[in-house]
């Protein structure tokens, strides 16, 4: 059951109904969106319903432990719900990479290795709540939160069904305290709402989930594909990866501000960064924060001594994180290594931490579009590894890529030349809407100064324009994760 769905539309519009019914019975609304997140995920696969609980009890219990235990027994507590969250990520999602890996260097080295993978499903969303819990007793740890008693709050906040299975990251201190407020319905904050469902929808229906036509084909079959080919699929799939994952976010929060309840904002229009920096402040920025508290912060601390030594060493172990959370695989740490090192020069030169606010002319000055091309086509040479099946693939697609090399277009692309047109006019579109709106939460915020005939007959017309390109509905890219 997915965002995009006839099936999801139906059980939020329940969902809905009910909970707005409830609104002067906080806790009954509370226990509604547990069941509600419960029944969501049980969808993808009921059985792992008691990985999800598992991991909040956990989580639960050594909140509350950590807040009564004193002197050494508080590490104790941390780092044993730390490891059982920790262990249960590492054996649903990298087991199988390890036993893999170590048959790979066992054959490198001549040996013959008779070990066999296991059959281990990755739950959907595993990354994203446990990175959550986790943050949630490590807040407690440092004295940033107090632990939650209210243990169906804090059970909601964990399994959140919006942002259950692919974010955002959010922290317990922004949730919580709205999950135990009395809520009332606010009619701006829903029509605000719908609108961003709306240009969620947009996004992933009309621009990701046609670009995703055509880059299943072009990497799927890189070996038989000319250059300028390898360049539209990694043009496309830049699209694709941005246009599906900022999707997914607007309308899990467009269906938070229906349910009164606002969740971390996700992304601010990533492809008007001006450096690495101020792109990683852009995109994802839920795990950005994540990483930044929990990893980068200690370590640059631990490290200071070092001066830029140490910050180096610091952001690139980060990306190394960051790369081994989006999945196991080796493409994944080679893309956080490569983004740890683009920071490299800023760190050199002292501006990492400098923030470039864009002008608020019309157009990008030269140099700001100098920067944003710059970023946008540094970006799409790191999503080929980002996208490849393994580091060999990444690194034949780019070679052959660069190798200038002509031949026939593929059958699939004058087959679906409609589509291709299509799909880089209505991204131009974004381009433009967002740019304009680069001050605003999300693209479609709407002046009042337009009319109002005008304004409605924008919303019908991306409704109509989601409608007709529903048929090429695919899952999320971030589901795998």
């Amino acid at each position: 059951m997915i965002f995009n769905s006839i099936q999801f539309a139906l059980f939020f519009s329940i969902i809905f109904i009910i909970y707005w019914a409830l609104k002067d019975k906080v806790r009954i609304q509370n226990l509604l969106l547990l069941i509600a997140s419960y029944i969501f995920y049980a969808c993808w696969d009921w059985r792992f319903l008691f990985l999800l609980a598992g991991c909040s009890v956990v989580s639960y219990i050594a909140g509350l432990k950590l807040q009564q235990a004193k002197g050494g027994g508080r590490k104790i507590w941390l780092w044993a719900s730390i490891i059982l969250e920790v262990s249960a990520l590492f054996y649903f999602k990298y087991t199988n990479f390890f036993i893999t890996s170590f048959i790979d260097l066992c054959n490198y080295w001549g040996i013959q290795a008779h070990v066999h993978t296991l059959n281990i499903l990755l739950p959907v969303g595993v990354s994203f709540y446990i990175f959550r819990t986790i943050s949630y007793i490590l807040d407690i740890y440092y004295e940033k939160i107090k632990p939650e008693p209210n243990c169906i709050a804090y059970f909601v906040y964990v399994a959140f069904f919006p942002s259950l299975i692919s974010g955002p990251i959010d922290r317990a201190k922004l949730l919580i305290p709205q999950l135990k407020t009395k809520r009332s319905f606010d009619y701006n904050l829903a029509t605000d709402g719908i609108r961003q469902i709306v240009w969620g929808l947009f996004k992933k229906i009309v621009i990701a989930d046609n670009a995703g036509i055509f880059t299943n084909q072009i990497f799927g079959n890189y070996q038989n594909m000319s250059s300028g080919i390898l360049f539209l699929g990694a043009l496309l799939y830049t699209i694709q990866l941005y246009s599906d994952f900022s999707g997914y976010s607007d309308m899990a929060i467009g269906l938070s501000k229906l349910l009164g309840l606002r969740i971390t904002q996700n992304f601010c229009y990533p492809f008007f960064a001006q450096n690495i920096a101020d792109y990683w402040r852009r995109w994802h920025i839920s795990l950005t924060r994540w990483l930044t508290d929990f990893i980068f912060t200690p370590l640059s601390i631990r490290y200071r001594n070092w001066e830029k030594t140490g910050l180096i060493f610091s952001i690139i172990i980060t990306f190394l994180v960051s790369g081994i959370w989006h999945g196991a695989n080796w493409t994944f740490v080679l893309w956080g290594l490569l983004h740890g090192c683009y920071y490299i020069p800023l760190i050199l030169k002292g501006a990492m931490n400098k923030t470039k606010k864009i002008s608020k002319g019309a157009l990008p000055t030269l140099k700001e579009f100098r920067n944003m091309a710059g970023m946008f086509f540094l970006l799409m040479f790191t999503n080929i590894i980002f996208r490849s099946e393994s580091i060999s693939d990444s690194f034949q697609y780019i070679t052959s890529l660069f190798s200038f090399s002509t031949g026939e277009i593929p059958e699939f692309l004058f087959s679906g030349i409609r589509n291709l047109i299509s799909t880089m006019f209505f991204f131009l579109l974004l381009v433009i809407v967002e740019w304009i709106n680069r001050e605003k939460e999300h693209g479609l915020v709407l002046s009042d100064k337009i009319p109002a005939l005008v304004r409605w007959g924008i919303y019908y017309g991306m409704s109509l324009i989601i409608l007709f390109f529903q048929s090429s509905q695919q899952t999320f890219i971030y589901f795998q994760f």
